[in-house]
């Protein structure tokens, strides 16, 4: 038996007694006795002795109140109402009653009682509307969060001194015109190396990323304009025109696209512009693996048939460095001879140029070469700087230029400065927003130089 119940039997027997005593004339007689029991067994109490003695009777919920009710009750006239006058007994367990002293169902919520108002408990319409008071206190309003404006940069040369030069050829820059590219709303920006991954290839399809190829050919025209508007006649184009063109499984023909592509072309042949390409230097034509040749292969394919159809002359060429070395440099030059000779389409090797890096091949590495097989050599300021070679770059740069004019093909050299306060040489590798000077050895008949900065002009 549960110590509650035990209780509440306990107050019963006692009560009766209490009774039976008043019935019999020892006692005074009570006004009105009553014992209430409330057994209330709620889900805290159940959950209680469900942990302390684990008993599978007590994990029963039970949702019925038990009530006792032993009682002698009095009845007094009182304005022509009657009243109860209830005694409990000492050693009774009563629950809280409701204000008129009747029992409120189990489960059953209390209501409230009726203000004086409708609206007494509510905030007034015109706080709650506006944020006003209610009862005295000040209802805060939420902030909304302001939403910057930025406004469209401005491009200011800083001023620099001016130097006399000799030079006679053009400048040009790579790829990203930052005033195009950061006009704002971002809606407006123009670039063409909009890109992706092949995952959003496997999602979107093949449609879908033959249209960044057309956006980013379109957005070109803009660019090529903006370069005769300011007096620039010289720009490489991104690698990555046309997004995975060059993949073995994902690639695709650029004939969807020959329309605007010969579109943007004979603008700049109309303007006289000159537009050349640089593929990555994942295009390694002197891999020790075959298939990493292949690949460097379909890059080089793709990026003919993209000048081609533009229908850019002998002048539009292709820069690539010679690649890794794979611990035998001598080895990987004869593959590089192989590759070339051996295994590009003819109107790919015409366009094919070689350059010098500075980690790998230095311009004295790759200029034998270059002579041998008429391959033009791109001579780069910047990486001679960090791996110079033996021979002067004055001499590099007539035998250079030879190959050039045996090819019929304008000159081209790289510029570019270390950017400020770089020491070491994988600081002085990353390059300059600007350049400061044209470099001694340059010839004042050189065809092209090429500025490898951020912004479009020097």
């Amino acid at each position: 038996m549960s110590p509650m119940r035990a209780h509440a039997l306990r107050s019963i027997t006692t009560t009766k007694a209490a009774l039976d005593q008043e019935a019999e004339g020892s006692v005074e007689p009570l006004a009105s006795t009553v014992t209430q029991v409330h057994i209330h067994r709620d889900a805290a109490e159940v959950k209680s002795r469900r942990k302390s003695k684990g008993s599978a009777t007590a994990a029963r919920k039970v949702k019925v109140e038990e009530q006792t009710v032993v009682h002698s009750e009095a009845t007094v006239k009182t304005k022509g109402r009657q009243k109860s006058k209830k005694t409990l007994a000492p050693d009774s367990k009563v629950l809280p009653a409701e204000a008129d002293g009747a029992s409120r169902p189990l489960g059953q919520k209390r209501k409230r009682k009726d203000a004086a108002s409708d609206t007494e408990f509510a905030p007034s319409s015109a706080s709650a509307e506006a944020g006003g008071t209610n009862d005295g206190e000040t209802v805060k309003e939420k902030k909304k969060r302001k939403v910057k404006v930025r406004e469209e940069p401005v491009y200011i040369i800083p001023d620099v001194e001016k130097k006399q030069t000799t030079f006679k050829g053009r400048l040009g820059y790579a790829c990203l015109n930052t005033v195009l590219r950061n006009k704002k709303p971002a809606t407006d920006s123009i670039f063409c190396s909009r890109t992706c991954r092949i995952d959003s290839i496997k999602k979107n399809g093949m449609d879908w990323v033959k249209t960044l190829g057309r956006r980013n050919v379109e957005d070109l025209l803009h660019m090529i304009q903006w370069n005769e508007d300011n007096n620039i006649k010289f720009m490489r184009l991104s690698s990555e025109m046309f997004p995975f063109a060059s993949h073995s499984k994902y690639g695709y023909s650029l004939e969807y696209c020959s329309e605007i592509l010969a579109k943007a072309g004979a603008l700049a042949n109309k303007y006289g512009h000159r537009l050349t390409v640089h593929p990555g230097q994942y295009t390694q034509l002197g891999s020790n693996k075959p298939a990493v040749i292949d690949s460097a292969i379909r890059e080089l394919d793709y990026h003919c048939q993209m000048l081609d159809l533009m229908g850019i002359g002998p002048d539009g060429v292709m820069v690539v460095h010679g690649g890794g070395v794979y611990e035998d440099k001598s080895a990987a030059l004869a593959r590089i001879k192989h590759t070339v000779s051996q295994r590009l389409a003819p109107n790919v090797r015409a366009r094919l140029v070689l350059e010098n890096d500075e980690m790998c091949y230095n311009a004295e590495d790759l200029l034998p070469l270059c002579e041998e097989l008429e391959i033009p050599l791109v001579f780069d300021y910047h990486h001679d700087q960090i791996y110079p070679s033996s021979i002067p770059p004055s001499e590099i740069i007539a035998r250079a230029n030879a190959i050039f004019a045996k090819r019929g093909i304008k000159p081209k050299q790289h510029l570019s400065e270390p950017r400020p306060g770089a020491v070491t040489v994988m600081e002085r590798r990353a390059h300059a927003d600007r350049c400061e000077n044209l470099p001694p050895d340059l010839p004042d008949d050189m065809g092209g130089l090429f500025t490898e900065t951020r912004l479009a002009v020097i």
